[in-house]
């Protein structure tokens, strides 16, 4: 089922993400949705506080004809090496693209949705797709990483958003 998004500058998105204790039916359908959500929206990961939901679940699928879904229980990054500039977007910061340095190169441990503790290693997009994910557990979105230059660049776009938020509840 996809589901509604939450959108920059929502607060939630802006919370830390409660630790999974135990992988259950609601979880596994929790990412489903999450999938379907990823898949309709043309993106290639999504967090679960991007659905406002406050749980450290994230999926992902970096594959070119996009069928290897790829879901996340409690991910942690435990080495990053090398960097990376690259254009990113965000489901959540919709309609901005702006250069993002990340490690090229991510080992991550997580479970996986029969509560197998997995180790991952991953370069390229799937290293990006890993941090940005990750991020958004620790409420920080990629435009909270952009140099000077690039946040001066999509200013107006940013306050644009800021604007249809308050419009819409009414601030």
């Amino acid at each position: 089922m996809v589901l509604e998004k939450t959108v920059y500058p929502d607060p939630l998105l802006r919370n830390v993400s409660t630790p999974v204790d135990v992988i259950d039916e609601e979880i596994r359908i929790l990412a489903e949705n999450m999938l379907d959500t990823m898949y309709d929206e043309g993106g290639v990961g999504l967090a679960a506080p991007q659905i406002g939901i406050n749980k450290r679940v994230i999926v992902i699928d970096t594959s070119r004809d996009r069928n290897q879904p790829e879901c996340y229980v409690n991910p942690e990054i435990t080495l990053r090496s090398g960097k990376s500039l690259a254009d990113e977007g965000c489901l959540s910061v919709p309609g901005i693209t702006a250069e993002v340095e990340r490690a090229e190169h991510v080992e991550v441990i997580a479970q996986n949705l029969d509560g197998e503790e997995l180790e991952i290693s991953a370069d390229g997009l799937a290293a990006r797709a890993f941090q940005h994910e990750i991020d958004h557990l620790d409420g920080i979105l990629f435009i909270d990483k952009l140099d000077t230059a690039e946040r001066f660049r999509v200013r107006d776009q940013i306050a644009n958003l800021e604007e249809v938020y308050k419009s819409a509840e009414g601030v």
